[in-house]
């Protein structure tokens, strides 16, 4: 009996011995700033800021807020990659997650990083010329690319050059990593979602607007057949178009940023099942007219705003709004945001709390801040606030 335990006692010492500790990210000693996230209920690791940097700058840069411990870490990809001598590149333009994997479109730099959303190191460097937006089905990553589109002014404003192709949407291989194939969209395409089947692609003619003979923003979604991947219908919305989403449900919801002179932005919804008309998104609130859109995202099947009634005026500062929609529901919450919003991103718990973190780029030129504010209808208090890059805007739960 004793030997028998013995052996049991040896069994369990050799079993126990033979288990390893769970072995910690390689991005766990990274340490910043400490912010209180005790009362953001999450089931996600991190929160991923894409800070875009300025305009031939070359200093795009990634942050991530790690909730286990409310650590807000600066620079992750250089410090993750230091042998990535040029750093992240020029202009970060979006981020999204799929999988383990975070891509990053890095705009000027012509490239769509792809780094493990667990560490931040380095997997691929995809070539896509002038890489806007992103979105994935289950093969493949969608990247809308301006193809190379560009103006530039002389000395007195004159433009002295410039190029203006159609955009396109590039096809890469979420396996290989390559490039297999791209459609033609409209102009200076920006936002990108997948539903059914079908690619919805805003087109803004950003730099349509400034170029002979018309000196006209583009103001159509370009639906792409995925099976095909061929262009199967052109919707009309509204001049300047920025982001889509995808409810899952069947809406299609595009925001337009307007001519910032008589066309204000909005947000406008297109119905998958009869896509021949964009609507409006509107509701009865504290105010009809607010329902303006400087910066948005998408939670499950809603879709969060903010925007300011004056975005004409730009000779004082502006008090920016916040408002939802999610079906036939429009809500509008009593919150005044201050500064220069450029992204946000919300996080909803069970208990129905949602907070609001929003990217303030300042002047655009010096780090900006992340602030959260609990999204509520009555103080809607501030939580925190936690210096970023320069202009962040960008956003990737993972």
């Amino acid at each position: 009996m004793k030997k028998a335990a013995l052996l049991l006692l040896c069994g369990a010492l050799a079993f126990c011995a033979c288990q390893k500790d769970p072995v910690p990210s390689k991005d766990a000693t990274l340490d910043g700033t400490a912010v209180d996230v005790s009362s953001l209920s999450t089931s996600a690791q991190k929160l991923f800021v894409l800070n875009e940097g300025g305009m031939g700058s070359n200093n795009a840069t990634l942050d991530f807020l790690r909730f286990k411990d409310g650590q807000y870490v600066t620079g992750a990809f250089k410090k993750m990659n230091p042998s990535v001598g040029a750093g992240l590149g020029d202009v970060g333009n979006d981020i999204a997650i799929h999988g383990k994997e975070a891509w990053i479109v890095v705009n000027n730099s012509g490239i769509v990083e792809v780094i493990s959303a667990d560490d931040e190191t380095e997997i691929a460097a995809i070539q896509v010329p002038t890489p806007r937006n992103i979105a994935f089905d289950e093969k493949y990553a969608y990247v809308t690319s301006w193809a190379g589109a560009f103006v530039t002014y002389g000395a007195d404003y004159s433009v002295s050059d410039s190029k203006n192709p159609k955009g396109q949407v590039y096809r890469i291989n979420l396996g290989t990593k390559k490039v297999e194939g791209t459609v033609e969209v409209g102009y200076q395409p920006e936002g990108i979602a997948v539903y059914n089947g079908k690619l919805y692609v805003a087109n803004s003619g950003g730099i349509s607007s400034q170029l002979a003979p018309n000196y006209s923003y583009d103001n159509t979604v370009s639906i792409i057949d995925a099976a095909t991947f061929k262009v199967e219908k052109t919707v009309e919305v509204q001049v300047n178009l920025k982001n889509v989403y995808a409810d899952g449900k069947g809406t299609i919801y595009v925001t337009t940023l307007g001519n910032y002179y008589d066309v204000h932005s909005g947000l406008y919804a297109i119905q998958a099942s009869d896509p021949t008309q964009a609507v409006l998104v509107s509701g009865s609130g504290v105010k009809e007219e607010f329902s303006h859109v400087t910066a948005s995202c998408q939670v499950g099947d809603a879709v969060y705003c903010v925007g300011t009634e004056a975005e004409f005026d730009w000779s004082a500062a502006h008090q920016y709004y916040a408002w939802s929609v999610k079906g036939d529901r429009v809500t509008h919450y009593p919150i005044m945001l201050d500064g220069t919003p450029y992204g946000i991103c919300v996080l909803e718990d069970a208990s129905d709390l949602h907070y609001i973190i929003v990217g303030d780029a300042g002047d655009y030129f010096n780090p900006g801040t992340l602030s959260c504010y609990r999204l509520d209808h009555n103080q809607n208090e501030k939580l925190w606030s936690v210096t970023a890059g320069v202009c962040p805007g960008h956003f990737a739960l993972y």
